[in-house]
């Protein structure tokens, strides 16, 4: 006599699964660990989903963390564009991008982790073209928003350095890159912030003293 299980499995299509949510815990796992640090074990552990389900919506390993990168590019980009805004002075814009900048580079919970691209995508860009063209890519896309940035403040006669601005956008650039191996070094967020204002300060000059009525 065969008895039924007092439990039965239950049929149907397996649990749902959030892409976004998905892609968010593999980029954490890349982003403490990078590319080569990171297994197929890792994210399986780090997503809740097993190979074959893993492979089926997303591919492989590596296009796994190419979807990451352009998600972090794309996101990076909007919130760049938002600080950016021409609607207030060039000074708070510059202040906005860098303090968004400091808490993305110290935000993780084994430590500070820098900014996802410059830490990961570096270490990969000599062997695999795709990852060098999404790190190039990141990069003159920030150039590319700062310029046009300075470019409308010099048209308004908001921007008093004599530096170009496409090269003053390259300058601001690489202080935020600095600014993220820096954080993934140690810094403090107070060091980060004194060298985010020396960078504004150097673009917009010192700010103007307030006078105090007695």
């Amino acid at each position: 006599m065969v008895h039924k299980s007092r439990n039965p499995r239950p049929r149907g299509r397996p649990r749902a699964y959030d892409p976004d949510e998905a892609l968010t815990e593999a980029r954490d796992a890349f982003w403490n660990a990078g590319y080569t640090g990171t297994s197929l074990d890792d994210l399986t552990g780090a997503t809740g989903m097993k190979r074959p389900s893993l492979y089926g919506a997303f591919g492989d390993k590596r296009a796994i963390y190419l979807q990451t990168l352009e998600r972090y590019r794309s996101l990076g980009r909007t919130a760049m564009q938002e600080e950016l805004s021409q609607a207030r002075p060039l000074r708070e814009a510059l202040h906005g991008v860098f303090a968004r900048a400091i808490g993305i580079y110290l935000a993780g919970k084994r430590g500070a982790r820098g900014c996802f691209l410059i830490g990961t995508a570096t270490t990969e860009a000599v062997l695999y073209t795709k990852i060098r063209s999404e790190l190039a890519a990141g990069l003159h896309e920030l150039d590319d928003l700062l310029e046009a940035r300075l470019r409308q403040a010099l048209e308004d006669d908001e921007l008093k350095s004599e530096i170009e601005p496409a090269a003053l956008a390259r300058i601001l650039c690489g202080v935020m890159n600095s600014l993220a191996l820096r954080a993934r070094a140690g810094d403090s967020r107070a060091t980060l912030e004194a060298t985010a204002e020396a960078a504004v300060r150097l673009v917009c000059g010192p700010p103007a003293p307030s006078h105090s009525r007695r």
